[in-house]
């Protein structure tokens, strides 16, 4: 069955930097387009950025310059590499991947705060 499992949260200061990981097993990764979301508390939850199978990428507005996606194949996983962190970016991370049905990881908390 599908699993995703992300990594790497954790408590940063404003103008840090976190590396967020997600594993997925389960299905034929190199061919999936891969995406982080994020849920701020009482917010919606948002696309931060998404990975082409192509290796093409999106990114949301609030994060284009600072945050890069990436992935390796090789390892089954999907990076998130977040730059220059702010107060708002203050969330839970989840990894997604859509595969006839949309599949969740638990997420992983990041905290952003001096």
């Amino acid at each position: 069955q599908v699993q995703l499992v992300e990594s790497g949260g954790g408590l940063v200061q404003p103008g840090g930097s976190l590396r967020l990981s997600c594993v997925a097993s389960g299905f034929t990764f190199s061919t999936y387009t891969m995406n982080w979301y994020r849920q701020a508390p009482g917010k919606e939850r948002e696309l931060v950025a998404k990975v082409t199978s192509a290796g093409n990428t999106v990114y949301g507005d609030s994060v284009k310059g600072r945050f890069t996606i990436s992935r390796d194949n090789g390892k089954n996983t999907v990076y998130l590499q977040m730059n220059s962190l702010k107060p708002e970016d203050t969330a839970v991370y989840y990894c997604n991947v859509v595969r006839y049905i949309v599949y969740w990881g638990k997420g992983t908390l990041v905290t952003v705060s001096s």
